[in-house]
Order: C-alpha cells, then structure tokens, then sequence
C-alpha cells in the first residue's frame, strides 16, 4: 500500500477556490490510479474524481462537481492535485486522497486500497 498525505483544505468563501494536494510515497506512482472522495458528516464518504494512472489522461468526474474541480498528477512529484473553483456550502467535507494499483475499474470506495487521512474542506456561504 501507499502512503497518501493530503493538505491544502481550509475556509473559503461561497465562490473561492482551492487546491488540495495529495503526496504519495512509494516508487510506483505512476502506476496508480488516483482519486479523491469526500465525507460530510453523517452522510458516506462519496467519489469526486479519478485520474488513470501513467500520464493521466483519463479523468472521470462526479455529476456534482463536473465543470468546477480539476484532477491531476506530477508523477515526477508523486502528488495528485484537485483544483476546487465555484466552491458551494454543498463541497463542505472532509477530502479523501486514494490509490489502486491498477487500472480504472469504477469510482466505488472498494476499488482503492490506500487512503490519506483527509483534510478538511468549509465552504461558508
């Protein structure tokens, strides 16, 4: 498994933006997909996007922030990046970096075996 930090959540105001960043460790990054999910509370922790492993050509997002949030990666950095703009009271949860060993294979919290400790993200209307 990989270890995953994330960091870059914080306060913003409806509208503001922010970058969380997610560094892995490991020397088989690029060989991971990589996602980001979230959980507010007392709802379950749901999916925000992926990234395929490799060059990271392939993305998927979820309906809710299609056209807003942004996935990439630095492979020669071993960090993945979710760039938030238009940020909604909605996006308040905490932000979950992941990795899979593999290819893309669904946006289901099972398909990632390693997980960040999250970073918190308040959006305040």
């Amino acid at each position: 498994q990989m270890q995953l930090v994330e960091s870059g959540g914080g306060l913003v105001q409806v509208g503001g933006s922010l970058r969380l960043s997610c560094a892995a460790s490991g020397r088989t990054f690029s060989s991971n997909t990589m996602g980001w999910f979230r959980q507010a509370p007392g709802k379950e922790r749901e999916f925000v996007a992926v990234i395929s492993r490799g060059s990271g050509g392939g993305t998927y997002y979820a309906e809710s922030v299609k056209g807003r949030f942004t996935i990439s990666r630095d492979n020669a950095k071993n960090t993945v990046y979710l760039q938030m703009n238009s940020l909604k009271p909605d996006d308040t949860a905490v932000y979950y970096c992941a990795a899979r060993g593999g290819p893309f294979s669904g946006s289901a919290v099972t398909s990632f075996g390693s997980w960040g400790q999250g970073t918190q993200v308040t959006v305040s209307s």
